[in-house]
């Protein structure tokens, strides 16, 4: 039972400290929507995506409005498309991505993610049709997200895939060069991807998942930063008390929403992410949070040390709060979407070497990372294979979404609107990994991966 301080507390935080739902998404299993024709599969797509999500958003919305809680986002997840398109003689499957999207549009949701392949050991057909149709799929439609999994602890980093994955991206950007690359910020690339994951561009219904599930994420960079205000000069247990704490409160709100959706939608309740999602708004950042623990500017050194307390504080807290913690869970750092990142980068304080430094403690890797339209492609796999590799190592999701801005050069900004914010063009390394990308084949699993 809350008392009355908690509940002025947490009405305190919605408030005035950027607390919020960041959203609601149901993941929809497309299973038994696989067939040999493509058009028979596309209608089996959209009337079921249509039929379980019919009343997502006005849920959310009437949720919100009874208890002031905002809701930013409602979003649909879905089976990896790989698998349903497989079955059908297609070899372009924009089609399915844009069934997604007439769906998506239909039911009112903000994005619908799910245009997936998982390859981390191997390609099927299915896994190189869905690949090579990304550019078109994310170029031609508007809410739908991909993600493709190249690595994981169990099987190692399957580098043909990763070479692909920076052709990929490249072309992405030139379809849609005219509004600073947007489909790049629809795609990631993830190394042990998990299968209950709320937040776009990685979400997908995994394959262990239920017919239908909702997931929350919640998010609440602006609370922890005020929280930390309270305790200015403590030493480092009285931080981590204190981020245990304040998480503690955010996701027992996000497990009562998850819930209440749940029950009102008729469909089981999956997991609570906790997620400090920051957004471009001032205050609400995750830099700001580090900063607040001394640092004079995050990038600065000290950096990681300070982001690893956060992510295990705000793990620690949110297990205490909820036996159906899930998803991702920690700290993200996107810079594009974080206004106290973007400062960072401005004034030189953050690096991109810094940032891959700081993705070994935090809940995800580079995202939204901004870099010169000139980049070539097997830089940016190259960036990749770095970054999943700190994944398959640490035993850790681990991703990129990285946005080559055509004509765009370092110190350049690249407006993208909305949650996805604006990002500096970052500074990539002079010096070629091309004969490294081009040796192909997969670099084997880490030793502790043996653990049956």
């Amino acid at each position: 039972m809350l008392g009355t301080f908690e509940i002025l507390e947490t009405i305190d935080m919605i408030q005035k400290e950027n607390l919020d739902i960041r959203t609601i998404t149901m993941g929809i299993s497309l299973r038994d929507c696989c067939h040999s024709d493509i058009n028979i599969s596309c209608n089996k797509i959209y009337d079921k995506i249509t039929r379980y999500a019919e009343k997502l958003v006005i849920t959310g919305e009437n949720i919100e409005k009874e208890y002031g809680i905002p809701i930013i986002n409602k979003r649909i997840s879905v089976t990896p498309i790989a698998l349903i398109a497989e079955s059908c003689e297609s070899e372009d499957y924009t089609r399915f991505a844009k069934a997604m999207d007439r769906a998506a549009e239909t039911v009112g949701v903000n994005f619908i993610g799910g245009f997936s392949a998982l390859v981390q050991k191997g390609y099927t057909k299915g896994d190189k049709k869905l690949i090579a149709s990304i550019p078109e799929a994310l170029s031609t439609t508007k809410m739908v997200c991909s993600s493709v999994n190249v690595a994981s602890t169990k099987a190692g980093i399957n580098m043909d895939a990763v070479a692909e994955m920076g052709g990929v991206i490249k072309k992405c950007a030139d379809l849609t060069a005219d509004n600073g690359a947007l489909a790049c910020a629809k795609l990631v690339v993830f190394a042990n991807a998990v299968e209950d994951n709320p937040f776009m561009a990685g979400a997908f219904h995994g394959i262990g998942e239920p017919e239908c599930v909702i997931n929350v994420g919640v998010s609440g960079p602006g609370v922890v930063k005020c929280a930390l205000e309270k305790v200015k000069g403590a030493d480092f247990g009285t931080v981590a008390e204190t981020i245990k704490k304040t998480a503690f409160k955010i996701t027992r709100m996000g497990e009562l929403v998850a819930r209440e959706a749940s029950r009102r939608l008729e469909v089981p309740f999956g997991i609570v992410d906790l997620s400090l999602a920051p957004t471009p708004a001032i205050g609400d950042s995750v830099a700001y949070i580090l900063e607040e623990m001394g640092l004079e500017k995050c990038g600065a050194h000290g950096t990681t040390a300070a982001l690893a307390l956060l992510n295990d504080a705000v793990k620690k807290g949110g297990v205490m709060a909820s036996s159906s913690v899930g998803g991702l869970s920690g700290a993200f750092i996107p810079v594009s979407e974080d206004a106290g990142m973007i400062s960072a980068v401005k004034c030189g304080a953050l690096s991109l070497e810094k940032l891959e430094a700081m993705t070994c403690v935090c809940s995800v890797g580079l995202d939204m990372i901004v870099v010169p339209g000139d980049t070539s492609a097997d830089t940016i796999s190259a960036i990749i294979a770095d970054e999943a590799a700190i994944g398959v190592v640490n035993t850790k999701t681990t991703a990129v979404r990285i946005i080559p801005a055509p004509g765009k050069k370092i110190g350049d900004i690249v407006e993208f609107g909305g949650l996805l914010g604006s990002g500096p063009v970052m500074k990539v390394s002079s010096f070629g990994s091309s004969e490294f990308i081009k040796r192909g084949g997969r670099i084997p699993a880490p030793l502790h991966s043996l653990k049956n």
